[in-house]
């Protein structure tokens, strides 16, 4: 299996090398150059496997240059015990209805981005062996909270690594700032940078494609790769948790095999949700993918009208991950969309580039119409939400969770749709304590967040994960800000110490 690039199709490199350099040379980014097939035997088989197992089998099909040996070693140091807090790694919770909550949070830093990051410095590793054998290897990763931590946890201490994580200053909860500004780990940096998520993912992505910083750093035997959704060594494991929930639901007599299941996905650059969309084409049976946003709801303008335009007013909400109008892995949706077309492609995303603005073409659209269905609220009612799932339910919903449970409603209520429901449950509540706490109790909060947090422990009979209770005793280390244009200074700084 090789990958090519969004922008060059001609390009046919290996899944080591599309995950050491994270995004293609002209800015592109990697796709396989075709989709592999699960077969129902195949599908039906893994109900009885462990997950580690199941990504294995899944793996195995991408990652064709990975010899058996270093895929078991990279599957088994991931997903364990030691790193998740569950056997089973991704919990499935029942709801009423017909609705499954698939629980992503049960790592290290108790979100969904865990499920990949755990397993990234493995395969990037094993890759640079393979690719850049003698090079050290930094990590650049834009963050809008939770990707930012889960890559720290991942990365910290990995022999032949360094890592230097991006967040915007006002654009995270206080937990998730506190997650990353306590990072331990010698080859670690973390820097707030005045502006918007979408700040801080250009400067990144300028970066990587700025050649006097690439000569200065290869000067130094210093690779530059990404841990952003955007390297294929984070997508692909996504892609595992879709296929394993499907399997264990039919597993579990939830489902029959053949079933199609709709999907529902908080998301604000796409990669989630994309993963989903490969674990259909694998041949997961899915009827609708349901992309939930937030009032930064470029993508559900964009589903609906094929007219993508981050030119509009940006939103800092309760469900900060989503606060996002740059969505970098739809293109690689488009680039299948289209038939691998790299020249539209690179038309549109100039576009985006110049203007803000892109409108696809007629076949797109209909593609976009059939395979997704797109919706958004707003903070108050994904504090409803909260409160309403939890006092129906008992079920404490964080706030990106929440948006999805509210678009699914609001789909169910519109097309009258009762198929059966994966909602991808992306973060513990306890990492959005404020919010969470003025859904379901109200009133004046303490402004110590760890007073608030045992408040919302009392009122909801729940508690808090063990590691984010640890990081209150932590002390924190890096207090630094930039402007979004010294970014590039703050990576050579780091890398030179």
């Amino acid at each position: 299996m090789n990958y090519r690039s969004t922008r060059n199709s001609s390009l046919n490199v290996s899944s080591a090398h599309a995950i050491v350099k994270g995004l293609s040379d002209e800015g592109g980014l990697f796709v396989p150059e075709s989709i592999p097939a699960l077969t129902k035997e195949e599908i039906l088989g893994l109900g009885d496997k462990k997950y580690s197992d199941r990504a294995y089998d899944v793996f195995s099909k991408y990652l064709t240059d990975f010899t058996p040996e270093e895929l078991k070693h990279c599957v088994e140091s991931a997903y364990n015990s030691k790193n998740f807090d569950s056997d089973n790694i991704a919990e499935i919770t029942k709801l009423k209805n017909g609705r499954y909550i698939l629980e992503l949070w049960h790592g290290p830093t108790c979100a969904f981005k865990d499920m990949a990051l755990q397993i990234l410095p493995y395969l990037l590793t094993t890759s640079a062996k393979k690719e850049v054998k003698g090079k050290q290897i930094a990590i650049l990763v834009a963050t809008s909270g939770d990707t930012g931590k889960a890559a720290l946890e991942g990365f910290k201490d990995v022999d032949g690594t360094s890592i230097c994580v991006f967040y915007p200053e006002d654009g995270v909860s206080p937990m998730q700032k506190r997650q990353m500004t306590t990072q331990d780990g010698k080859n670690v940096n973390v820097c707030a940078v005045k502006g918007n998520f979408d700040d801080c993912q250009n400067g990144v992505k300028a970066i990587f494609t700025d050649k006097d910083t690439e000569n200065k750093l290869s000067d130094n035997n210093i690779l530059l790769s990404s841990a952003n959704s955007i390297n294929w060594g984070r997508l692909a494991p996504q892609i595992v948790y879709y296929v394993s929930s499907y399997a264990q639901l039919v597993k579990d007599g939830q489902i029959e095999y053949g079933e199609k299941v709709n999907i529902v996905v908080p998301t604000g650059n796409f990669g989630n949700i994309l993963a989903a969309y490969y674990a259909k084409l694998m041949g997961i049976p899915v009827n609708k993918l349901i992309c939930a946003s937030n009032s930064n709801n470029v993508l559900t303008d964009f589903i609906n009208t094929g007219v993508y335009d981050r030119n509009r007013k940006f939103y800092t909400t309760v469900s900060p991950s989503m606060d996002i109008l740059i969505s970098s892995n739809l293109e690689r949706l488009l680039y299948h969309f289209t038939g691998e077309n790299d020249s539209l492609i690179n038309e549109w995303f100039t576009s985006l580039k110049n203007s803000g603005r892109y409108e696809v073409d007629e076949n797109v659209k209909k593609q976009l119409s059939e395979q997704f269905y797109a919706g958004f609220c707003s903070d108050d009612e994904t504090k409803a939400q909260i409160r309403k799932t939890f006092e129906e339910e008992h079920y404490l919903l964080d706030t990106h969770t929440a948006v999805a449970v509210k678009v699914y409603e609001d789909y169910r209520a519109k097309t009258g749709d009762a198929t059966k429901t994966i909602i991808a449950s992306t973060a513990n509540p306890y990492k959005f304590g404020r919010a969470v706490f003025d859904a379901v109790n109200g009133g004046e909060q303490p402004e110590d967040e760890f007073e608030l947090i045992a408040r919302l422990e009392k009122a909801t009979d729940t508690k808090i994960p063990a590691p984010l209770a640890a990081t209150k005793d932590k002390a924190v280390r890096f207090t630094g800000y930039v402007e979004k244009q010294e970014m590039t200074g703050a990576v050579l700084d780091f890398l030179k110490s």
